[in-house]
Parts: C-alpha cells; sequence; structure tokens
C-alpha cells in the first residue's frame, strides 16, 4: 500500500485557487476510482472533485472554508493501485509516498506556490489577490475595503479587478460630483419577532455584486420591439413529435431565439464587442449564453460557442444539454466563459417583456417575452384582415456608452426579421 497526496486540481486557465465547500468522505472511507471526493468552488462554478485511483482517505489536510491553491496537498489516500507507483516523482524524500493530482475537473485555476494569508480584516486573501493588490499599490485597509463575493465574503479576482476598474473610471475627478460608492450603501432594515432571516448563498452574493457592478459600469438602454412568432409556432407544432422521435429529445424556442441573434449578430458585427477602457475589442467568435433558472433560483449562464456555425438541430442540442447540466450542477468553467451575448427567455415565467441587465463584460443582452395570442391586421392580396396571430416582445438593453439607439433599435428589429421570416417549409 502506497501514500499519495491529492492536490488541489488545475482545471482551466484564468482561476488561480478553489474553496473547499464540503467533504464528500469522510477520514477512513474507501473511494473508488472516478468517485467524487470533495466539492469545490470557484469564481465561476461549484464542482465535485474525483479520485483517479480507488484506495482509503486516510488525512484531510484542508478544512471545509480554506481557499486552496492549485497545486497544494488537500488529501492523504492509500492506494494499492499499481499505476500509482509507476508515477513515483524521481526527487520524492520517501519511497513509500508519491504525488498524483486529482482528476482534471475542467475549472480554471492557475498554479501558485504560495498558500493563502489572512488579514487584519479577518478575510482570507489569495496569492493571486495578493499579487494584483501589490502591483497596483493598494494597501491592506483598502483591500479591506473591496466587497467580496466569494465565500464568507472573500474577494475573489473578478472582485478586485472591477474594483481597480471602478477606481481608474473616477479619477481623476475634476468636476465636483459625487462619485458611486464602491459598494451599495447599507439600509437600516427592521425585523419583526415573526420575519425569517437567512443569508444569501454564494451564487445569488456574486450575482448580487455583479448586478450592482453592471449597472455602474453601462449606460442601460433598452428598446423593445414585437415579433410575429406564427409561423415558428406553427412549425414546432408539428414537427416536434417527429423531432423527439428522430433526435431523442425535445425541442423549445429557444434555439429559434438563439439562431436568429446569431444571424443578426453576423449583420450587425459591433454588437459582439467588449470595453477595454478606450478601446473597443470586437469579437470575432459568436458565443451567446443563455439564462438559465437554477431550482435554487439564481440564474447561471451557460455558453453556445460559435452558435452562428451550428443549424437548428445543432442549437436545440446544445441548449438541451446545458440546460440539464446547469440544474444538475454538472457544469464546467468553461461552459460559462467567452460569451460574448447574452439571451434571457423571461416568457418561460409568463412575463411578456423585461429590461435585463447586460452581463459584463459584454455590451448588449436580450430578453424574450411570452409568446401570445393576439389579434392583429394582416395584408393581404385583397386588402387588410384582422387574423389570430402569435405575438412577443423582444427586449433590447445595451451599453449606450458604445452602442447608439440606432445599432441597439436596428439589431432588434433584425432579430425578429428573422423570426417572423422563419420558413414553414423547413426540414427536420
Amino acid at each position: 500500500m502506497a501514500s499519495v497526496e491529492m492536490l488541489m486540481p488545475k482545471m482551466g486557465e484564468s482561476i488561480t485557487e478553489g474553496t473547499v465547500l464540503t467533504w464528500l468522505k469522510k477520514e477512513g472511507d474507501s473511494i473508488e476510482e472516478d468517485e467524487s471526493v470533495l466539492e469545490v468552488a470557484t469564481d465561476k462554478v461549484d464542482t465535485e472533485v474525483p479520485s483517479i485511483h480507488a484506495g482509503i482517505l486516510k488525512k484531510i489536510l484542508v478544512k471545509e472554508g480554506d481557499v486552496v491553491a492549485v497545486g497544494a496537498p488537500i488529501a492523504i489516500l492509500e492506494t494499492y493501485t499499481a499505476e500509482a507507483e509507476e508515477e513515483l516523482p524521481e526527487a520524492t524524500s520517501d519511497p513509500e509516498e508519491e504525488v498524483i493530482k486529482a482528476a482534471p475537473v475542467h475549472t480554471d485555476l492557475l498554479v501558485s506556490d504560495k498558500e493563502p494569508s489572512v488579514t487584519d480584516d479577518s478575510r482570507f486573501y489569495s496569492p493571486l489577490v495578493h499579487s494584483i493588490a501589490k502591483e497596483e499599490k493598494i494597501s491592506l485597509s483598502e483591500l479591506a475595503e473591496i466587497p467580496g463575493t466569494g465565500k464568507e465574503d472573500r474577494v475573489t479576482k473578478q472582485d478586485i479587478l472591477t474594483y481597480l476598474s471602478n477606481r481608474k473610471a473616477k479619477s481623476p475627478a475634476p468636476v465636483v460630483e459625487a462619485t458611486p460608492p464602491s459598494s451599495p450603501p447599507k439600509v437600516q432594515v427592521s425585523a419583526a419577532a415573526t420575519d425569517e432571516i437567512f443569508e444569501m448563498d454564494r451564487l445569488r452574493k456574486m450575482i448580487s455584486q455583479r448586478m450592482i457592478d453592471s449597472q455602474r459600469i453601462s449606460a442601460h438602454v433598452t428598446s423593445f420591439v414585437e415579433a410575429d412568432m406564427t409561423n415558428i409556432v406553427l412549425w414546432r407544432n408539428k414537427h416536434k413529435d417527429a423531432f423527439k422521435e428522430k433526435y431523442g429529445e425535445g425541442i423549445t424556442f429557444t434555439p429559434f431565439f438563439i439562431e436568429a441573434v446569431a444571424k443578426a449578430i453576423r449583420d450587425f458585427p459591433m454588437i459582439n464587442i467588449s470595453v477595454d477602457g478606450d478601446r473597443i475589442i470586437k469579437k470575432k467568435d459568436i458565443n451567446i449564453g443563455m439564462a438559465v433558472a437554477l431550482p435554487s433560483g439564481n440564474l447561471i449562464v451557460p455558453v453556445i460557442r460559435n452558435a452562428d456555425q451550428l443549424n437548428l438541430v445543432g442549437i436545440s442540442k446544445k441548449v438541451n444539454d446545458l440546460a440539464h447540466r446547469a440544474r444538475t450542477n454538472k457544469l464546467s468553467p468553461d461552459d460559462l466563459a467567452d460569451g460574448t451575448y447574452t439571451v434571457s427567455n423571461v416568457g418561460s415565467f409568463g412575463n411578456v417583456m423585461g429590461t435585463p441587465i447586460i452581463l459584463q463584460p459584454q455590451v448588449a443582452i436580450m430578453a424574450i417575452g411570452a409568446i401570445v395570442k393576439k389579434p392583429a391586421v394582416i395584408e393581404t392580396a385583397t386588402g387588410d384582415v384582422i387574423a389570430v396571430r402569435h405575438k412577443m416582445f423582444l427586449s433590447h438593453s445595451y451599453d449606450h456608452r458604445v452602442v447608439d439607439g440606432s445599432l441597439g433599435g436596428m439589431f432588434v428589429k433584425k432579430v425578429a426579421d428573422y423570426l417572423e421570416g422563419f420558413d414553414l417549409n423547413t426540414s427536420l
């Protein structure tokens, strides 16, 4: 039997650490190969870390709530696996010991050779956060004022980058105007004895901070267009059973929306941009995020990459897969990364329209309303007639710093045109 160290795995390209949420096994438990050992939270998603060897969990080295850098040991296993002996490092001081990595879980962690540290405000700060603070000459007292969205209010990489972005935007400030605070002012709230009080969960804290940041960063404007969805409704009603029989899964309206948005982005590529200070970055790839409601009530936004290169069937399969994995907590950080535009289907909650908040660093987002039967005037060869049509509102919120009303309005109208022009003769 050989002793091995289980390390915090490298699971991507942009995160340096993970927070241990829950140990799924306790000391002395047997572990099967590929069995999950603990749950780790990153800035993007929570994920389970499996073991690549069968054995016994001999010792747990980090506690729940600890922030651990990638490459740091988190547990010691005892394993009979012969493969482990073949991976023994040459410079191991003890011939009985070896180091193995947990199976990759596709989150974004970078290697750090320093341990997390604690400042006088009792919050943990990761090596990456310390490095950024040192480079930007942020004192410990200033660091303590930065609101954190991590577990127990810890400051994440995104928190400190957002803070720096806001600080640079405020300085210099020659005008005598009050600048927005780095965090919302606290409001005194009274609670009665019969009221229920509970803490926000980690994801809700993160969403809260990011929504406030987005409102502070972007000049939000919303344009509205009503689209006639009758052709799409009729086509889906006619083909949904055959679609499920042929492809083994159903088709919702979401793929139609994403297909239309992807086509419109090709027509108006200046919607597919990000802002970096005084620079505009025009994205080559069209990666569309779709907001998914979780059982907890929170929202998460997985991304369909290169959506413009997929047909309706391909988009539908992506939508179904990402929605299922989102609701079963099986998404990886890569599934949430690199979105360039976002679609939120508020119609699934019965809402006819909404004014969504932009997901930074994107510059636009579209809310899809409920499809409702309405009387409408239809032009025909023999004159106008009134008919029952399936109508839906599109709400397009965009960053008025870089997207003018003409572009924002033309874009949402183009999406409506693609939806209304859907060909009833489209084959499966």
